[in-house]
């Protein structure tokens, strides 16, 4: 894929003009820095993904958060599931649109460049909700109250221990103790809880949960107030 480098604007065949009030948004522009510098893309799907995707789920289509160029959209792309991607950079959604239409499964996935800061899915939509290398706590209740009954949520992120690997990395970005699960709303059991420690690029934890078959009523459940995070960790 051809892309195309002037100033501050990257420009990629086949996506949507930039939206304005992500013009100047320092995610992206770091973000398409990286992935338009020579980046090969795997398009390895995510351990969690797999696991995820071979449990039983709901009728229904996947979201992927903080996609990147993702592997584990075209997995599920593959099984026949409908795929919304959510990023930031419009340099990774060019790479994985191009690679979707390489494999026949363009059709199949929504493309949505946007801040996850303030971008918000449906309620009760889809049948999985994954997030492998993101975090902020703004996010993640909507995106819990986006799965549907009988769903899975699987989200992935850097633990406050990472900062001893990675000390640039901002204490805003890391899961606090006992998150994400400590912050699921009520109806959701934890399948899976897991520590990956790494000693060169940083412990992350991974969650799996699944939503119940019906869906419990909100109660006003209080979650952590904090302000706009948009830092990632790929």
């Amino acid at each position: 894929m051809k892309i195309t480098i002037s100033g501050w604007g990257i420009r990629v065949p086949g996506m949507m003009r930039v939206p304005p009030e992500l013009t100047g948004q320092p995610d992206r522009l770091r973000w398409n820095a990286r992935y338009a510098g020579g980046f090969e893309a795997s398009f390895h799907p995510h351990p969690l993904a797999e696991r995820a995707l071979s449990l039983r789920l709901p009728e229904g289509p996947v979201l992927d958060l903080a996609s990147g160029p993702s592997g584990s959209a075209l997995l599920a792309a593959a099984a026949g599931r409908r795929v919304t991607v959510v990023d930031v950079s419009e340099v990774a959604l060019g790479l994985l649109r191009e690679e979707a239409v390489r494999r026949g499964l363009s059709e199949l996935i929504t493309f949505a460049h946007a801040d996850l800061a303030a971008w918000r899915p449906p309620p009760g939509r889809y049948a999985l909700v994954l997030c492998t290398g993101y975090w902020d706590r703004t996010v993640f209740p909507a995106a819990a109250d986006a799965v549907a009954a009988d769903g899975l949520i699987g989200w992935e992120a850097f633990t406050a221990d990472a900062r001893r690997a990675r000390p640039a990395l901002c204490a805003d970005w890391v899961l606090g103790p006992g998150e994400p699960a400590a912050l699921l709303p009520a109806g959701f059991t934890v399948l899976a809880r897991r520590e990956l420690p790494d000693d060169q690029r940083g412990t992350r934890r991974r969650l799996l949960a699944r939503r119940s078959a019906i869906r419990q009523p909100d109660h006003g459940a209080q979650h952590p107030s904090h302000g706009p995070l948009t830092g990632r960790g790929r």
